[in-house]
């Protein structure tokens, strides 16, 4: 887990109307934007399920997903909605007595595996997926997608980036010397070292037990169109509870005006 905090600390938490039970709504605030980007076309797919029925979200919970379909191999789209799809039946079909941490990670198997059947294992996507139930936050990636939480003034990243730049540093630790430079230096540095889809998906970084989430919390899941663009320093002072966060984050991707800029999705979970 990463994290970045601010020297100056301000109280941003929304408070919750006191009437949110009998107004019906959910005790959270949702935001999403999604962009081409510099490319011809999008392959990020995302998805909400029971977003927007507060009876469903206290009865069933509440899942969301981003996944970027990667570019140079066969359909991108195909994949990424592939594994949408097939995330979405996983919620459908979730046993919500049992061990959540554990069907989670097995979704992100059988996605994979549905993606590596159509697309003859020459096609992938990212993931970063999270259900929520009853307050609590089970989440889920592969790849390269990014998932921060914003608590108390910090900014945490809850998931780590699986490519040869961080096995590189797993293996100079190991070794006994550590050189961050290096690592960043090697040419292939961004390459993906798992992926659904890939023949062989042996790693889902995922919660084992999970989060209990508080008022005022910013759940942020991103495709690296988002995350390798916007840092950690931006992102906390855009995270700032009020409205359109989502749309500042656009902003500040197009001031950095890449000009192979990827095709970019953020979600925006809000707690009351």
């Amino acid at each position: 887990m990463a994290w970045f905090k601010r020297k100056s600390k301000r109280n941003n938490k929304a408070e919750a109307p006191a009437d949110l039970e009998q107004a019906g709504r959910p005790p959270y605030r949702l935001e999403n934007i999604q962009g081409v980007g510099a490319r011809a076309r999008q392959e990020d797919s995302f998805t909400f399920m029971n977003a927007l029925d507060e009876q469903l979200y206290r009865d069933r919970g509440m899942m969301f997903a981003v996944c970027d379909g990667m570019g140079g191999m066969k359909d991108g789209k195909a994949a990424s909605e592939t594994a949408i799809s097939s995330f979405r039946r996983f919620f459908e079909e979730l046993d919500r007595d049992a061990d959540i941490a554990g069907q989670l990670r097995e979704s992100v198997f059988a996605a994979s595996a549905e993606i590596e059947d159509i697309l003859e294992g020459d096609g992938g996507s990212t993931v970063v997926i999270g259900v929520i139930f009853q307050e609590q936050l089970y989440y889920a990636s592969v790849g390269d997608s990014y998932f921060y939480l914003k608590r108390d003034g910090g900014l945490y990243r809850l998931n780590t980036e699986q490519n040869i730049c961080h096995l590189r540093y797993l293996e100079n630790i190991r070794d006994g010397g550590f050189d961050p430079q290096e690592c960043r230096n090697d040419p292939e540095a961004a390459a993906l070292t798992q992926f659904l889809g890939m023949t062989g998906l042996s790693q889902v970084d995922c919660s084992v037990r999970p989060l209990r989430l508080q008022s005022g919390d910013l759940l942020l899941a991103c495709s690296d169109g988002v995350g390798g663009v916007v840092d950690e320093r931006e992102l906390l002072e855009i995270l700032d509870g009020s409205e359109g966060m989502c749309r500042r984050i656009e902003q500040c991707i197009a001031e950095h005006a890449r000009q192979n800029q990827d095709n970019y999705t953020a979600l925006i979970i809000q707690c009351l």
